[in-house]
């Protein structure tokens, strides 16, 4: 085992024990298939205000391009959340503690049932981690770059564009590296939607190419986009490329009932079940349809598994104030 794999194997172990520390362990889950979506739209319940209290390419089965609209104009961005700047000189945005609703009705039976979520508040990379700054990872632990580094160009000629060929391991220990972690798949969804239980990060209406990367084959010429080329697609919070693009890895563990744990009552910083055998993956990639690309939509992959469609970005807790 090189330097890179105990590394990103110890640190990623004990952050995660640290995580779980006080909830149950869950038993062993092995990967369903996705279940295939219905084919009729139910509507989401009212919005709950909200108070106080971290894959195979496109196998994953149940995609379907009818997506729901609002029936009018798009939201209005208002991206007015603080900036702080990371270990890694990366932008993050602060969202805010509070209530939001996770989950959908309308999509696929890992996605409900919906539920209300209370999150502390976190930062969030403002934008997918680069090849620019995952290769000063990987130069100083000396450990093997992803496949895409191969001509050792890529980190140079495609800086800016979000890294990817990373496993979950990788994704973790570079997030360590930096003094952050990987984001929770409750933190992921709250960055992505907000508290007004939009389907995409920007609002209600079909993405267009100004809002994401989507719909495109495999090995065409432009798949992958710059980082923030797409800034109609972003979130409340001014999060971007949270659709299409690459799928993200989360801090979580996948288990298809996971919602199911909070029926009668609000889950306060989930953390998913305590163990598991894939990881969860979010966002939609290039290869998707918008189906993917809701905020809402789960799924998952072997945390050893390497893709050209998947990358991620961090999080940070806000620090306690004395």
């Amino acid at each position: 085992m090189d330097v890179r794999r105990i590394f990103t194997v110890c640190m990623a172990g004990l952050l995660t024990l640290s995580l779980q520390a006080g909830s149950a362990a869950a038993e062993n889950r092995i990967a369903k298939p996705e279940s295939v979506p219905p084919t009729s739209l139910r509507s989401d319940p009212p919005p709950v205000p909200g108070k106080p209290p971290g894959a195979t390419i496109d196998s994953k089965a149940g995609e379907r391009s009818k997506v729901p609209t609002n029936g009018g104009a798009p939201y209005q961005v208002t991206a007015t959340s603080p900036e702080v700047m990371g270990k890694d000189g990366a932008p993050m945005v602060l969202v805010p503690a509070g209530e939001f609703v996770m989950g959908s009705d309308k999509g696929d039976e890992d996605e409900a049932p919906v539920h209300r979520v209370y999150l502390n508040a976190f930062y969030m990379d403002k934008f997918e981690v680069t090849n620019g700054r995952f290769a000063k990872y990987v130069e100083a632990i000396q450990s093997e770059p992803p496949w895409g580094f191969a001509d050792k160009e890529t980190p140079l000629i495609h800086a800016e564009h979000p890294v990817r060929w990373v496993n979950w391991m990788d994704a973790m220990g570079y997030c360590l590296w930096m003094g952050k972690r990987l984001p929770t798949e409750a933190e992921w969804e709250k960055a992505a939607r907000g508290t007004d239980e939009r389907v995409y990060p920007w609002g209600n209406d079909p993405p267009t190419p100004v809002h994401a990367v989507y719909g495109l084959k495999e090995g065409g010429a432009e798949t992958v986009s710059v980082i923030g080329d797409h800034h109609m697609g972003q979130s409340p919070y001014g999060v971007q490329d949270l659709a299409g693009n690459l799928y993200e890895w989360v801090m979580d563990w996948y288990a298809e009932d996971f919602y199911s744990s909070f029926l009668n009552g609000p889950a306060i910083n989930p953390r998913g079940p305590g163990e598991g055998t894939v990881k969860v993956q979010r966002g939609g990639s290039y290869l998707n349809t918008p189906y993917r690309l809701r905020s809402s939509f789960r799924t998952k992959s072997d945390p050893t598994e390497q893709d050209p469609n998947v990358g991620f970005r961090c999080a940070q807790d806000v620090p306690k104030q004395p």
